[in-house]
């Protein structure tokens, strides 16, 4: 596919999809992979194409990339950092990677061009899609996700899936921690100095407040959770799970968990229990752990893991809160 004409030539819109890559840089929203269902048959994206989204004329691009090209994945981890997208994990026709890759957001000449890192230091992650991701300090913090391990490399930290192994080989759900500083570029797993870590999970969701990384929801076996947790980035002290006060949002995997002020979190959507995709908000005060239900979100078009929606509904509610 090629390269949007300017707007003014004709009109343009990023193809809908699950399993993307969605981050904000200034006035726009990138959106890379994913995959789209045909016909009962899940097809991967093209992994050339960056689609950006300007938040105030409400107008898409898409840019072709070139470089050391990531495969075409869904499930993949992308986050911002100094105008930099990171992508790492993800699962593509050949199973669950755990590589990593940078695009600079910000280039002056309008390239996009991908960069694989391979000198870093350290010990990577094993092999894992659907993970979470807090930016804090130019680290890249991961938690969870589902992946394979070997069987001697099983641990507290892994929940095997009892339906799928082969060998030596084990697929299952993770609930470790492992961290990679972009200035130094090194992997390292911190060493937890307390509190109850959350059981292990994938398609749960995250956020950062201050020096705090929240977790809420996610899935793992047959079952979705509705738990909150948080971490201390700079203790690496778990909180165990935060009593709420009050109504609060049913289980759920593949939704969205935004900041929108210093003491407030935004959930949006997302996947019940009984597989029916969501499209309720909930604000929650992590000041007086309560939830709130907002009342205004359309109900007739629930999304699963759908980037457009819930950032403009995010948008609107950072400004109401501003």
């Amino acid at each position: 596919m090629a390269a949007c004409p300017p707007p003014s030539q004709q009109f343009c819109v990023a193809e809908e999809r699950s399993g993307h890559c969605a981050v904000v840089d200034g006035n726009f929203l990138y959106v890379w992979g994913g995959y789209v269902s045909i016909e009962e048959n899940e097809v991967y994206l093209p992994n050339d194409e960056l689609w950006l989204y300007e938040i105030d004329s409400g107008l898409w691009t898409m840019h072709l990339m070139e470089g050391e090209l990531p495969t075409s994945m869904s499930g993949s981890c992308g986050a911002c950092i100094n105008g930099k997208l990171y992508i790492f994990g993800g699962f593509d026709d050949k199973g669950y990677s755990n590589r990593l890759y940078y695009v600079n957001l910000r280039t002056r000449n309008g390239t996009y061009k991908w960069k694989k890192i391979t000198d870093f230091k350290g010990q990577p992650p094993t092999p894992r899609d659907k993970l979470s991701c807090w930016v804090y300090k130019d680290r890249l913090i991961y938690f969870g996700g589902y992946g394979c391990r070997k069987h001697n490399e099983l641990s507290d930290c892994f929940d095997v899936h009892d339906a799928f192994w082969e060998g030596q080989i084990f697929w299952g759900w993770h609930n470790d921690v492992h961290a990679f500083d972009t200035n130094t570029q090194t992997w390292f797993q911190p060493t937890i100095r307390g509190g109850v870590p959350p059981q292990p999970r994938a398609a749960h969701t995250c956020a950062v407040l201050g020096n705090k990384g929240y977790i809420f929801g996610g899935r793992v076996l047959q079952t979705r959770m509705s738990d909150l947790h948080c971490l201390n980035l700079d203790t690496w002290i778990w909180s165990g799970r935060i009593h709420i006060s009050g109504e609060k949002p049913k289980d759920r995997s593949w939704h969205t968990l935004t900041p929108i002020a210093d003491d407030k979190l935004f959930l949006f959507g997302g996947l019940s229990s009984d597989n029916v995709p969501l499209s309720d908000g909930w604000i929650h005060s992590v000041t007086t752990n309560g939830w709130k239900q907002l009342t205004h979100l359309p109900k007739s078009r629930p999304r699963r893991d759908r980037t457009r929606e819930m950032m403009l509904h995010s948008f609107r509610i950072q400004r109401t809160f501003k």
